[in-house]
């Protein structure tokens, strides 16, 4: 049967709608076309009609007539081809309306129905479809065989779309695993599928951030928000909006940028509301903790008593709600839910949460275990995990969780007074604001202060000379004689390649990387320093190893001479902890050490 004219006209408008990123105006005429299809019994329009209607289908909303329009047009299917589309679009919408359970026999469905056609990007998107039945917090064990299913699929297509769903769906389960080369390397790969596609650009920039942030490195949210925004406007995402809200607001939360986060509040809250969206709440009344702000981040958490938690779909958004809610328990002393989150998460210790998709890291439940513990007086508990979680934080590089993890006291340490906390943080315009809560003073930026900073955050820790320096540490030229004019060559070529491959990981985050290389140029480095200076004379000094230790000494020094002129209690702090030398440490004794606001 031919599509009529009205009904085709209808479809042209509503993709057109589509690729503008008007969701709301290309579901309803989506809507129209559909009704008028099936009036006029035309399955192929009507096909497309409710096809079009699912790409637009907003994630956590109430779907509406949408699940009984696909199944009608399902059932009234012969062709594998197209019962594949219609299976997969109607798994989607159940898992996209937080009803998983309702997913599982579509997803069966689409992927045999694909296979028997034989159609690779009809495959990975079926198995894409199957993934996202499975995304449940047990599911992680199916969740990682049919990712490797859709990896070896994609990997035989050129198909951008394809390709796009295999690395996210790589990147879901390296996050979930908390593995970090598999991170890089699946970063990396959405990057390079971003030269030629719009829609990888978008999802490579909006991950790129959360790497960013679980690292905590807030200074390229402006630049990576800003190219999500024009690859999601390029590509014509419906729903873009709700990720680049999500990478504004935290952060905006991360950064101490107040009145952002409480615009990211209000609009997760308001959203939350209008279309009953669980998760939506329970994101919003973390930010409201974050904001500081009780009374609002009280009122979400009451919704969440009686039999809420208890009757919340094990899928997608299980964790992170129950992640969420807790943190904002937490923050306003509610007991009650505080126990009864604890309770529900306990089974799921160590483990990594992020938001749908790999947007955002809220933590490790280790995190949020341990404090909940605390609260509820189990200090050996408290202790185990928060332990743990420190550990896990420190691997993965995430020092704004892990610092604000380990200023949390347990039951048995002393809790920090007002006058115990101490800024010391970079601020704007080449500033750093130094001195006591309340009476803090804006600096002149003095690299010394930064050589501090990482020290304050790793106490007791021993920190290279040359590893806080970094690539300022000066290079060795001379050899001496025992080196021939043959090895002094390739000696210098490995230094310039070792550079490179530096600068390449540090670009990348690859800590594992930066790591290995750093290893080999230092070792090269010692090399080169036991050798005597050129023309036979002995060389004493200048090893770069002693040259950064004079540099660190130096800026450090000069530095605590600076706060000295403000706050001399402070600077005699400083001068009788820290330690300078090849390595370096901060050694506060155990009722000394001050509560340190470092970001």
């Amino acid at each position: 049967m031919v599509t009529s004219s009205t009904v085709r006209d209808l479809l042209d408008r509503a993709d057109a709608a589509r690729a503008a990123g008007r969701g709301d105006s290309a579901a309803s005429l989506y809507d129209e076309a559909a009704t008028r299809s099936r009036a006029a019994d035309d399955l192929p329009g009507w096909t497309e009609a409710v096809l079009g209607a699912a790409g637009v289908q907003l994630f956590g909303a109430e779907p509406g007539k949408l699940p009984a329009q696909l199944y009608d047009v399902l059932v009234r299917t012969t062709d594998d081809s197209t019962r594949a589309r219609l299976a997969a679009a109607l798994t989607r919408c159940w898992v996209y309306a937080g009803e998983a359970g309702r997913a599982g026999q579509f997803a069966t469905e689409a992927v045999a129905c694909a296979e028997r056609t034989g159609a690779p990007e009809l495959i990975a998107d079926c198995l894409d479809a199957a993934l996202a039945a499975h995304w449940g917090p047990d599911d992680l064990a199916v969740r990682r065989s049919l990712t490797q299913r859709l990896d070896d699929v994609a990997a035989h297509v050129l198909d951008p779309d394809a390709r796009l769903q295999a690395h996210l769906w790589g990147l879901q389960v390296a996050c979930e695993s908390l593995d970090l080369q598999a991170i890089y390397r699946q970063l990396r790969a959405l990057e390079r599928l971003g030269e030629e596609s719009a829609r990888a650009r978008f999802f490579a920039a909006s991950r790129r951030l959360m790497l960013d942030l679980l690292q905590g490195r807030t200074g390229t949210t402006s630049r990576l928000t800003a190219i999500a925004t024009e690859a999601a406007d390029q590509a014509g995402l419906a729903d873009a909006w709700l990720v680049l809200a999500a990478m504004t607001a935290y952060a905006a939360a991360q950064a101490g940028d107040i009145e952002t986060c409480t615009a990211g509040a209000e609009t997760a809250e308001a959203l939350a509301r209008s279309e009953g969206i669980t998760v939506l709440c329970a994101e919003a009344a973390f930010l409201w903790a974050r904001t500081g702000d009780q009374n609002r981040t009280r009122a979400l958490v009451h919704t969440f008593h009686g039999s809420t938690l208890d009757d919340l779909p094990r899928d997608v958004n299980w964790l992170l709600t129950l992640q969420c809610v807790l943190e904002a328990a937490l923050a306003v002393s509610d007991r009650d839910l505080v126990g009864r989150a604890a309770q529900l998460l306990t089974p799921y210790q160590d483990r990594a949460v992020f938001n749908a998709g790999a947007v955002m890291f809220h933590g490790v439940t280790d995190d949020t275990l341990a404090r909940a513990a605390a609260v509820l007086g189990d200090p050996a508990t408290a202790g185990r995990l928060r332990a743990r979680a420190l550990a896990t934080y420190e691997r993965l590089g995430a020092g704004w969780w892990r610092d604000r993890l380990a200023a949390w006291p347990l039951a048995d340490e002393p809790v920090a007074q007002d006058n115990d906390r101490v800024q010391f943080r970079p601020t704007t315009d080449g500033l750093w604001l130094i001195g006591r809560d309340g009476a803090a003073t804006p600096l002149r930026e003095l690299r010394g202060f930064g050589y501090l900073s990482q020290l304050l955050r790793r106490p007791r820790h021993p920190i290279g000379a040359l590893d806080l320096v970094g690539a300022e540490a000066a290079v060795e030229s001379g050899l001496g004689e025992i080196l021939d004019q043959q090895a002094l060559q390739a000696y210098r070529q490995r230094l310039r390649d070792l550079d490179h491959e530096l600068a390449e990981a540090d670009d990348w985050s690859d800590l594992e990387r930066q790591a290995a290389v750093r290893l080999e140029r230092q070792a090269l480095l010692d090399e080169l320093a036991r050798a005597t200076g050129l023309h036979g004379r002995p060389r004493t000094t200048g090893s770069s190893q002693e040259r950064a230790r004079v540099a660190v000494k130096k800026a450090i020094t000069a530095a605590i001479d600076r706060i000295a002129g403000s706050d001399e209690p402070l600077a005699h702090h400083l001068r009788t902890t820290i330690h300078t030398g090849l390595t370096c440490t901060y050694d506060p004794g155990p009722a000394e050490s001050p509560h340190w606001i470092l970001d």
